[in-house]
């Protein structure tokens, strides 16, 4: 008892009690593997895995799921889309690190950027200087440690 359309469109809008579709979004009510209740499973279009899996409300019997509507829906996209958000700054953190550095000639900010290819990653150490100028960059394991005493150290055999 999906409530799937019967048109060929897996993006076609839905509005059921168990499942709602907009064009970017999925939200199916699911029943919950870890205990006797329900779940709201949230997908993005073109995505394989939910973005989101939440306990959902049981319905007045206290047997079936409380029917999704349009409130519900749109909370559980903002939500979704939260995590989604989340997710993105907490990889671009992992993958582009910086720190600052007093050097001599003045300020120099040294930043790591790693490319998390699945087979060969790679990461590049660089440093700019007070003016945003590249003064020095090099191609470093993606395993590289950055902090201030790395950098520091980078920066004097540099000198």
């Amino acid at each position: 008892m999906d409530d799937l359309p019967d048109d060929d469109d897996p993006y076609a809008p839905v509005q059921s009690p168990r499942l709602w579709r907009d064009e970017l979004w999925t939200a199916r009510v699911i029943k919950n593997e870890d205990d006797e209740g329900w779940a709201v499973s949230m997908t993005r279009h073109g995505e394989s895995e939910p973005a989101l899996v939440a306990p959902w409300t049981m319905g007045r019997d206290k047997k079936n799921p409380k029917p999704l509507d349009a409130p519900a829906f749109h909370t559980w996209v903002k939500t979704a889309s939260e995590v989604i958000r989340r997710h993105e700054q907490q990889l671009h953190a992992l993958l582009h690190k910086s720190v600052m550095v007093s050097t001599d000639g003045g300020r120099v900010k040294v930043m790591l950027d790693i490319d998390p290819d699945e087979h060969e990653p790679t990461a590049t150490l660089s440093a700019v200087d007070a003016r945003g100028e590249e003064i020095a960059r090099r191609k470093v394991a993606p395993d590289f440690r950055l902090d201030s005493a790395s950098a520091a150290a980078w920066l004097a055999r540099l000198a």
